[in-house]
């Protein structure tokens, strides 16, 4: 069958994908790869390996004949939660793995690459395979904001505060008022459309009927969320969820993730080291009981999906992960697929929170104002912000 891409195009796009991965690691020592703080952060090591399993597992094992497994004790340890591949490493010990070396990883991926290529330019590439092989080159795109927000965890805990990368130029924000757009009662649609890739739990383009609503033309910033602190929003059990409230008690929160007051100021720990608070910025790593209890101080809400949805094409979005207040639950129409790649996202459509958007960790070329991401509403650890509605 002929392919939609070119077979140069494709190589292209796999070999640079794939590098970027590598470049994200780059600036790490080698003790870096391998630290697992907490159940969430994943090794930058595993990173690398995992998708570079994703390739050999569900591409280049079942499609190329003649392949040769490079170690058939990989599958055991980059499993990550696929129960149809079989067994794995279970989460919370992927930090105990001195073995496989990051050596023999980068080996991995060399030899992966190097069959894919060969692979991609042979006539078994087929238009067949070209949904699994997009499929698995957004993979490594997930996995490379991921890397870049387990890496920031493991470097903003270690005492020293190191920096990820000195020389990132950390832009300084200026204050404008915060306006809110205004969007008519009536009948809107959602979902991705059109051409080009999109993860199926954004299929299924329906008709959602929506209120009156207004929305915030703009993040908020930490300024606004220093002021919540400051009011005693962390020790005001009115403005939380009950569950939030249990968190907070038991956490001792006080603070976004990285703040730490020090000498009399509010400092952040960013890819750059340790800075003092900027005031203008958008407040990051906020979890979702967090941006609830911030948004009943300020006597509004969190936007839905489709309110966030519909509205994203008159304001500016991708700088953080945005918190909504709706659940993840498949749209109409939803169905899993066959065997392992069903197991992406419908398994995980329990107990979690949209967020829409992006992130400046998120890729070029890997966000859409469709995209559903999804966490638990503990989690603080990813790029993520808040933006009111009412």
């Amino acid at each position: 069958m002929t392919l939609n891409i070119a077979t140069t195009d494709l190589v292209k796009k796999y070999t640079d994908i794939r590098k970027h991965s590598e470049e994200i690691c780059a600036p790490l020592e080698i003790e870096d790869y391998v630290v697992q703080p907490i159940i969430d952060v994943s090794p930058p090591k595993w990173h690398l390996g995992h998708t570079t399993w994703f390739f050999e597992t569900f591409i280049l094992i079942p499609n190329f004949p003649d392949y040769k497994v490079f170690d058939t004790q990989y599958n055991f340890v980059f499993n990550s939660y696929y129960e149809t591949i079989g067994a794995r490493v279970i989460r919370t010990d992927r930090g105990n793995l001195s073995r496989p070396s990051v050596s023999d990883i980068y080996k991995y991926r060399q030899y992966v690459d190097e069959h894919m290529k060969i692979f991609l330019q042979s006539r078994f590439m087929t238009e067949t395979v070209e949904p699994l092989l997009e499929l698995g080159l957004n993979h490594e795109q997930q996995h490379q904001e991921l890397l870049i927000t387990d890496i920031k965890y493991i470097l903003g805990h270690n005492p020293l505060f190191p920096a990820y990368r000195k020389e990132l130029i950390s832009k300084k924000e200026s204050y404008r008022p915060t306006e809110m757009l205004k969007f008519s009662e009536g009948i809107y649609e959602i979902g991705f459309k059109g051409e080009g890739f999109c993860f199926d739990n954004e299929l299924g383009r329906h008709k959602v009927y929506l209120n009156d609503f207004e929305i915030a033309d703009q993040l908020v910033t930490n300024g606004e969320y220093l002021q919540f602190m400051e009011a005693g929003g962390y020790t005001d059990f009115r403005h939380w969820h009950a569950e939030g409230w249990d968190w907070v008690k038991q956490s001792n929160a006080e603070s976004p993730l990285y703040w730490h007051f020090i000498d009399g100021k509010w400092m952040n720990y960013t890819l750059n080291g340790l800075q003092e608070v900027d005031l203008n910025e958008a407040v990051c790593h906020i979890n979702f009981y967090e941006a609830s209890a911030f948004a009943s101080w300020k006597e509004m809400r969190l936007p839905t999906e489709a309110e966030w949805e519909a509205a994203s094409g008159n304001f500016n979005w991708g700088n953080r992960w945005e918190w909504t207040n709706s659940a993840y639950l498949p749209y109409p129409g939803f169905k899993k697929e066959a065997g392992a790649v069903g197991e992406y996202n419908g398994k995980f459509m329990v107990n979690q929170m949209v967020l829409r958007g992006a992130s400046e960790a998120t890729p070029a070329g890997h966000s859409r104002n469709t995209y559903r991401n999804f966490f638990q509403t503990n989690l603080k650890w990813q790029f993520t912000g808040i933006r009111l509605a009412q």
